[in-house]
């Protein structure tokens, strides 16, 4: 029997729960040194002086991504005192979030990056442990991934991680003419039109030619909620393989993603992933609790009424507007990103400059560096206030700021 089986058969403690089957709360977990003094949780901003900001702009990776949901916290922390078997885990997880999204199969990955990564692995090897140790030098001519051209973006080097090499195609007779026997994957990048981003196949097109030549395909849908329904549409025009941000507005934790689809492809994955120990996806694990944290997450997503999310965001840019607009000539809209990324509600902030003597980027600047620090956008004659991240507590704080500082520009 092979080391990997006799890993994946191994009988741990319950996935949930400590010895007696039931979990531990943090207060249950005593220290055993009965004069220790009391624990009293250290406030780590302050001692490592890191700046905290109220996030009013979106879901970007390099200010944290997005704040968890109580419910993923509370799956991190429940699940944070007992041991499990990863293969298990990542299995039982995966089915039940292949069953929520109705697909073939579904696992935890280290974001969507990671998602990426490891669906391209999949495509080159399949379950064959001679590549997957191989990878990402694969004996024989190298295998290509298609892409269309308006499509290539900074991503493209977690693709070419895998060894691959991305052929370029514009439209769909191009692209069938591009296919050959050394093709692995045909890759469709999700973003919103703009002049480095164009798209001349369409999705049902791009799986149109490449199931007319067996070939997989592969969305990237990172930032593609809301809506809810984006979770369903693209396997249901039949991409074999999407991913998607755990960390951003679904709100599980920001090291997350998943990646889901076909069954065969989605254990080909596993394969090449963490916790086996030589393949090219093992830096990339994800920890149990980012496996419980991101089913939680996604549980609680499914679950929102989204509906009713939309408006409280509408409310709060009224809020914020109804404020700023008592400023002479400042005027407030909102606006909604096209999508397919980051389809959700803003603030757009215009004014006079000759009476409200203040750039939208100086603005930015200014709430950036003062107190409390926030985080908008300012560029052009726009200045965009990002709502959908805000806790209650701080939309009127960022309506204060704003207009404390419009207000400090203001010409008689």
């Amino acid at each position: 029997m092979k080391r990997r089986d006799v890993i994946k058969g191994l009988s741990l403690l319950p996935l949930i729960g400590s010895y007696n089957g039931h979990p531990a709360s943090p207060k249950e977990q005593k220290s055993t040194i009965t004069d220790a003094p009391a624990f009293r949780p250290a406030d780590l901003f302050d001692e490592l002086g890191v700046t905290r900001y109220i996030n009013a702009g979106g879901t970007i990776t390099v200010i944290s991504g997005s704040l968890m949901m109580p419910e993923v916290m509370e799956a991190i922390n429940s699940t944070s005192h007992d041991f499990a078997n990863m293969h298990e885990l990542q299995d039982k997880a995966g089915a039940k979030i292949a069953e929520m999204l109705g697909c073939g199969g579904a696992m935890v990955t280290s974001g969507a990056a990671g998602g990426i990564l490891l669906g391209t692995a999949a495509c080159i090897t399949g379950s064959d442990p001679e590549l997957i140790s191989a990878l990402p030098d694969v004996p024989g001519p190298k295998r290509e991934v298609i892409i269309q051209k308006g499509h290539r973006n900074r991503f493209d080097q977690i693709v070419r991680t895998c060894g691959a090499r991305l052929v370029e195609v514009e439209g769909a007779a191009e692209m069938e003419a591009a296919i050959n026997e050394r093709t692995v994957m045909a890759f469709y990048k999700n973003n919103a039109p703009s002049p480095e981003y164009h798209t001349t196949i369409t999705h049902e097109e791009f799986v149109a030619v490449a199931k007319k030549h067996g070939i997989p395909t592969f969305i990237d849908a990172a930032a593609d909620v809301p809506p809810v329904d984006n979770l369903f549409k693209f396997q249901k025009i039949g991409f074999d393989l999407i991913t998607f941000s755990g960390g951003k507005m679904i709100r599980g934790p920001q090291s997350t993603g998943l990646l889901f689809g076909r069954k065969d492809l989605i254990e080909a994955a596993k394969l090449n992933h963490s916790p086996y120990e030589s393949p090219i996806g093992r830096p990339m694990k994800v920890n149990k609790e980012e496996i419980f944290g991101m089913y939680a997450a996604l549980k609680s997503y499914l679950a929102r009424d989204h509906e009713k999310e939309w408006q409280s965001w509408l409310d709060r840019i009224e809020t914020i507007r109804g404020q700023l607009e008592t400023i002479p000539t400042v005027k407030g809209a909102t606006s909604v990103a096209p999508g397919p990324a980051n389809a959700y509600p803003r603030l757009q902030v215009q004014w006079d400059r000759n009476r409200v003597a203040i750039t939208p980027e100086e603005v930015s600047e200014k709430l950036k560096t003062g107190t409390p620090a926030i985080l908008a956008g300012g560029r052009g004659d726009t200045l965009n206030v990002g709502v959908v991240l805000l806790r209650p507590d701080q939309v009127d704080i960022v309506a204060q700021r704003v207009k404390e500082i419009l207000t400090e520009a203001l010409r008689a």
